[in-house]
């Protein structure tokens, strides 16, 4: 995979003067990458100073020197729940970037791990969120804990939660729904069902994870402030990444709100989601072979 800003970077290095007209174009094509103007004006003057230093023989030297600079803004997240013990995931996220269809992509995951799974269908907003989630269920052979249309969506969650407890199920994959009639009802509802998990599951095994566009650029940004100050966030799931252009959103993410990378998203089958792979990230970013 090479991204637009790793193309732009090959461009950028080939054949250039390394003068001030050179590290203002770096800039543009950090911008254009979604980096955002403050990271990519202090990445273009770390390249400066480390190019004074170290001088750099090749333009994958100056690539390599990129990727370097990006790698502490960024990392990976490896949820593993404890067999002995029950876990529940809760996936947030705005309507439309694929929730739902994560969280049967990772019951499938899950289970071929071993892992006892149960979905949660607390996305009782979206008419159709429920019916979508049982018949994931039904075609993964996964059990479901569900209630109608417009019930409540923090029962749905407790009813989960003890019903799994009862089953001896060690993980529960919790859909919730991504648009309410206001930003303030979301994160009523989000912080209600945030207070229950929080209160029935041990601590260190309940987890938020924010599912993400990855076509969307900044405005996943957005996203990942207005949910992490809503509830926390533990890590971001990427959904159509096979599609990503730019990617430096998630630089962005990671540097200012610390939250870093668990899943990615490959096409419409159950098993196309993987780990977050950070070095390969970085390289598509920054077009190195």
């Amino acid at each position: 995979m090479k991204w637009k800003l790793g193309a732009r970077l090959a461009a950028l290095f080939t054949g250039k003067k390394f003068n001030e007209e050179f590290y203002e174009e770096l800039e543009d094509a950090l911008i254009e990458g979604d980096l955002g103007g403050r990271v990519a004006m202090e990445i273009s003057d770390k390249v400066r100073e480390a190019a004074k230093k170290q001088r750099p023989d090749t333009q994958d030297d100056y690539r390599i020197l990129v990727k370097e600079l990006l790698s502490d803004r960024i990392s990976e997240y490896r949820p593993e729940p404890p067999k002995d013990s029950l876990s529940l995931y809760l996936f947030l996220g705005v309507n439309g970037v694929g929730k739902t269809t994560t969280v049967a992509k990772l019951a499938s995951y899950y289970g071929k791990l071993g892992n006892k799974v149960v979905l949660a269908a607390a996305d009782t907003f979206r008419a159709a969120a429920i019916d979508q989630l049982a018949l994931h269920a039904e075609r993964l052979g996964v059990r479901i804990v569900k209630q109608s249309d417009g019930s409540d969506p923090g029962a749905v969650v407790y009813d989960a939660i003890t019903s799994a407890a009862a089953r001896k199920d060690n993980l529960i994959l919790a859909d919730t729904a991504g648009r309410m009639h206001n930003k303030e009802n979301l994160v009523r509802e989000l912080q209600k069902i945030d207070k229950i998990a929080a209160a029935r599951i041990p601590q260190g095994n309940y987890k938020k994870f924010l599912v993400i566009d990855a076509t969307t650029g900044q405005n996943g940004f957005s996203q990942a402030e207005l949910f992490h100050k809503a509830v926390g966030i533990d890590a971001l799931i990427l959904t159509k990444y096979d599609s990503m252009a730019k990617g430096g959103a998630l630089i962005r993410i990671g540097e200012q709100l610390g939250i870093p990378v668990a899943f990615v998203g490959t096409g419409e089958k159950y098993s196309d989601i993987e780990p977050f792979d950070k070095e390969s990230f970085l390289n598509a970013l920054c077009g190195i072979e």
